[in-house]
C-alpha cells in the first residue's frame, strides 16, 4: 500500500505550518517510515508535481495523502488523523484533541 504525502512549499522555501505539524505527528507516532514518497506543491508554481496532483484529485489544501491499494484504487486523505486511522493506529482522544487545528473547526 504505497502512500504519497503532498506537502506545500511556501515561496520562501519553507514547509507550510500544517505540513510540518503533520510530519511531526507521523514521526511521533512512529509512522513516518510508512510514507513512501513526498511530493511538493510549490506556492506560485501551478506546474509543480504537488499542484498537478491536487488539481487532478480536486484537493486544494496541503498536506494531503494518497493511498494506493493493491488493486490500484487511490484514496485521498486530507487529514493526518484520517491517515493514522487508516493505518490502524487508533490515537487516544487526548492526542486527537491536541492535533486539532482551531482554524479547521467551523464556527457557530
Amino acid at each position: 500500500m504505497p502512500i504519497t504525502m503532498v506537502k506545500k512549499k511556501l515561496a520562501d522555501g519553507s514547509d507550510c505550518r500544517k505540513c510540518a505539524e503533520a510530519t511531526e505527528h507521523l514521526r511521533s507516532r512512529g509512522l513516518w517510515d510508512r510514507i513512501d514518497e513526498v511530493v511538493w506543491a510549490e506556492e506560485g508554481n501551478p506546474a509543480s508535481a504537488g499542484m498537478v496532483l491536487g488539481a487532478r484529485l480536486g484537493v486544494d489544501r496541503a498536506p494531503f495523502f494518497i493511498v494506493r491499494d493493491d488493486d490500484g484504487r487511490e484514496t485521498v486523505y486530507t487529514s493526518v488523523l484520517q491517515l493514522v486511522r487508516r493505518l490502524g493506529d487508533d490515537a487516544p482522544s487526548a492526542d486527537q484533541a491536541r492535533t486539532v487545528d482551531p482554524d479547521d473547526v467551523g464556527g457557530i
